[in-house]
């Protein structure tokens, strides 16, 4: 039996910030064609909660066991074809060492992981507010801003 919802088509997307001694943890794969380093994360499966879905995709895309430290934000990401949310999550490692995954489960594979450093992180095609909000502890966290360009993603 169909419900009301089930006519529209809603996409979460979750992403993680892990940060180590000034380090942030990024993935290649291609983002876009000025970009192709990112944040590991993805979409939210069906029934699955925020932490539920951000802890899988950081095992299935890094290997490392992690825990949510704090909901950093959640925005919209406009000119997409459905409605698309973003939300980012400080994270914590529990356990694990990096490692390549094994690309079964992505539709854009990932060629490449390791931590850079946030000051370098406009090598990476990371825009200068993103840095800012990493440098100043992420203000205004677990606030709703907006558009994604707001938090310079």
């Amino acid at each position: 039996m169909k419900n009301s919802f089930d006519k529209y088509n809603f996409v979460i997307r979750v992403t993680g910030v892990l940060i180590e001694n000034d380090k942030i943890l990024l993935v290649k794969q291609k983002v876009n064609d000025e970009r192709n380093w990112s944040l590991p994360g993805g979409k939210l499966k069906r029934g699955e909660s925020l932490e539920q879905g951000i802890i899988r995709e950081m095992k299935e895309e890094t290997g490392l066991d992690v825990a949510v430290e704090k909901l950093l934000y959640i925005c919209d990401v406009e000119a997409t074809e459905n409605t698309l949310l973003h939300i980012s999550f400080l994270l914590k490692r529990v356990k694990g060492d990096i490692k390549l995954p094994t690309n079964e489960f992505e539709s854009n594979p990932i060629s490449d992981l390791f931590f850079v450093p946030v000051a370098e992180l406009k090598h990476y095609g990371f825009s200068d507010r993103f840095v800012e909000l990493i440098k100043n502890d992420f203000p205004k966290f677990g606030s709703y801003a907006r558009d994604k360009k707001n938090i310079g993603l």
